[in-house]
């Protein structure tokens, strides 16, 4: 049974240890909740923009 890099799919819990593992190296205890912090104003403000419904004036000032 060969395992390809490409077809694992989801991980699975020991994948997602060693996946919070290597975080956790390469930016230090420190750092993760700065960086989770970011990710959640960037998935808030895509959610807002993508809701947005362009306005008269938005579609014109892109012609």
């Amino acid at each position: 049974m060969t395992h390809s890099f490409f077809f694992l799919g989801i991980p699975g819990g020991w994948e997602w240890i060693v996946i919070i593992l290597v975080v956790v190296l390469l930016f230090g205890g420190r750092k993760i909740p700065e960086l989770m912090k970011g990710l959640g104003q960037g998935m808030k403000e895509f959610r807002k923009a993508r809701n947005e419904e362009p306005t008269k004036d938005d579609i014109d000032e892109k012609k």
